[in-house]
Parts: structure tokens; sequence; C-alpha cells
């Protein structure tokens, strides 16, 4: 009999995964509850101007009209839509309809927490009528017409305080529910302005923290030998790469095969591939799987003309509210994967697009919501592959070295 019983084994049953910290419906969203559902809907449509196009916003509310209790991520409007007849009576179960300006997407199967982020997970922001749903964080409206005492349940990290037209005094049941932290901001409701400006502030506070990612699990079969071990400078590329990202990011890892990491330098971080066989991409997913929540600065290893000066242009004009910041390749006008920031929404569409059949992370940012800039020096960009293309590029960096 085996000496270890299975009272004394725990068996694991899931990989220890870390998980994207997501809400109900995204990463960044707000519940606005404690008045009528349609000055709710005012607030939103007035903040919208002050908010997009920075901020890619969405709004979730419940159709009114119909009486439907389904959430939907839809701007605010006087007359909400209804479900189409199609879907509501004649038995289908979706219907995708494009109305031109926008597109919609109508369901007759609930809506679980799993979808919801999925289907918002291309916005930034998500406003949310907490009349009738919740979202992990608050803005509290004091109004004498909605009474907040049966709904503090719902108040679980309230961030701002909006007072309706003629109150002045934040009830004592309010006060004592969150007696035990700092009252948050208090703003008049009919302040747009500040209150625009709190939630661009409250969305920059809770940016993702930007971590460095240097490609160097490629097989180097066209230079004949490990691309990342060269040397253009004083020290190899992966060394030099990682130096350049450690100017911009808290900490730096090596993305490599993982029968490379045990021949790392010293001083480097390596970061074994767990989704294998996928190029770049794999080296992409691996760092989100590793953490889902930062977004990754990635850089090539194979860049040796790539200088600071590029790399904090990107960094500088980054977007946290797209999918991704990248560049502009000189070479073909499409987005330059490789020279990328990639924010935490953009493993979900990575995944979506493996699953799609595609391992081309160009493919993914020709396809998505992302801030393209155009290279302040284009021939940075410029890899070396070959030998050839080598013995150029240590000629041409000589004078540098």
């Amino acid at each position: 009999m085996d000496s270890l019983s299975s009272s004394t084994v725990k068996r694991t049953k899931h990989a220890a995964l870390t998980r994207p910290d997501v809400g109900e419906f995204g990463r960044h969203e707000l519940a606005i509850l404690g008045a009528p559902c349609g000055d709710i809907q005012t607030l939103v449509a007035r903040l919208l101007p002050l908010l997009a196009p920075t901020l890619r916003v969405a709004y979730v509310d419940a159709d009114h009209a119909a009486g439907d209790s389904a959430a939907s991520a839809s701007l605010p409007s006087d007359t909400p839509a209804k479900p189409m007849p199609y879907v509501a009576e004649n038995g289908l179960s979706a219907e995708l309809v494009d109305k031109i300006t926008y597109r919609q997407l109508n369901l007759t199967r609930a809506l679980d927490k799993f979808s919801q982020p999925e289907l918002l997970a291309h916005e930034s922001v998500v406003l949310v009528n907490g009349n009738h749903f919740r979202a992990r964080q608050q803005v509290v409206i004091i109004d004498p017409r909605k009474p907040l005492d049966k709904k503090l349940d719902r108040l679980t990290d309230v961030r701002l305080i909006l007072l309706a037209e003629g109150q002045t005094d934040l009830p004592a049941v309010l006060l004592e529910h969150l007696s035990a932290a700092p009252l948050p901001p208090v703003l008049p409701l009919a302040d747009t302005v500040k209150i625009a400006a709190f939630i661009r502030q409250w969305y920059q506070l809770a940016l993702p923290v930007l971590r460095g990612l240097v490609l160097a699990g490629g097989r180097s079969e066209r230079m004949q030998t490990d691309k990342g071990a060269l040397h253009y400078h004083s020290l190899d590329q992966r060394q030099h790469t990682a130096a350049l990202l450690a100017e911009f990011c808290p900490d730096v890892c090596v993305s490599v095969r993982p029968d490379q990491a045990a021949g790392l330098p010293a001083g480097l971080t390596a970061l074994p591939d767990t989704f294998l066989n996928l190029g770049p991409l794999g080296g992409i997913l691996s760092a989100f799987q590793a953490d889902p929540n930062a977004a990754w600065l990635v850089l090539a290893c194979d860049l040796p003309f790539l200088t600071r000066e590029t790399l904090e242009h990107l960094v500088t004009n980054r977007q946290p509210a797209r999918m991704a910041t990248s560049f502009r390749s000189p070479f073909d006008e499409f987005p330059e994967p490789l020279v990328s920031i990639w924010e935490p929404r953009s493993y979900g569409q990575l995944l979506r697009f493996l699953s799609l059949g595609y391992s081309c992370p160009r493919k993914a940012l020709i396809n998505s919501d992302i801030e393209l800039l155009n290279p302040p020096a284009p021939g940075e960009l410029r890899n070396v592959n070959t030998p050839a293309e080598r013995a150029a590029a240590t000629q041409e960096l000589e004078p540098r070295r």
C-alpha cells in the first residue's frame, strides 16, 4: 500500500491561475444610484461629451419601456430600444442588426458574470445604472425621491457623492454606513465639468502598471545563431533590450522557450513560454497569463537600432483606454506588434484570435481599437534577421559603441 494515504494528499483540481481584475461589467466600472433612472441617464448623457473620445464609455441600463431587466450596453436615450420581435416572439436566439451608426445585438439568453465583461471588453469605462445593477465601485446621488436606506448593501466602495438640487446635508444613514473609511468627495449633481474631471482622475489612478517584456524565444533560423545573444552594443541583445525597458518599467522579464531559461545571462528574469509553438504570440500570452492585470511593453530582441528616445515617445503617448499603443511600421504601414504596449484588455482579444485560428499579433492589432503612432525615427524599427543584415548593422552601429 502506498505510504501516502488519500487523506494526506490534497488533490489539485485546477491550475493556479492569476485572474484578471474585472468587476461585473469591466475593469473600470461605476454604478450610479440614489436618483430616479431618468436623472441617471441624463447625467451620463451630460458626461459623455467630456469623457469621449479619450475614454471609451459604455452605459449599462434596463429597458424601462419594455419593463425588461436585461442589461444593455448602449448610450442613454429618451426612448430605450425594445427587443426585436424576431428574438422576443419568434424563437430566434440571437440577432445582430447593423444600424449604420451603431450595431445592435439582441439575445434571448441571460447575460452571466462571464459574458458581460466579454461583451464590453473594448470599453475603458462602464457607467452602470445602479438602481438596477451592481458594480464594484459606486457614485451615490443624494436625492430624497430615492432614499438609500434599502440600498446600503450595494454601497461597497463609494468613490463620489453627488448632491441633487436643494440638498446640502448627507443622510445620517449614509454617514454611518461610510464611517469606517474616509468620506469620499462631495460635488453638486449639476457640476458636470467637475464630475467628469473626477471620473478621468479616478480612471488615471487605476491604470495598470507597465511591465517590460523582451521577446527572445525565437529559434533564429534565418540568423543560424541565437539573435538574443548577439552583441551590437556593450551587452548582448537580451541584456541591452532589458536595460532599455528598465528605464520605463519597474520590472522586466525575458520571454524564452523553456529550454532557454537556464542559459540567460545573470541578472535577467526568465519568463518561460506556457503557450508553446506560437511564435511571438506565445510570448505575449505567456506574459499575460503570468500577470493579466499589467500592461506589457513588448520589445523584440532583434532591434539593435532602437533608442531610448523612440521608446520614450511610445510610453509618453500611451493611450490606456485603447487595447494597445503601437508604432506604424515604416515598411508596410501596419502596426508593429513587437514594439508595442499591450493593455490588459488585449489578453482576451489575443485569445479570441487564437481561438479563431490566428497566431499573428499584428492581425489582432489591425482589427482592434488601438492608438497608432508614427515613429519619430522610422529606421530604428528595422530588425536584423540574417547574417548579411547582421554584418550591415554591425558596421552602421560601430560609431555608437
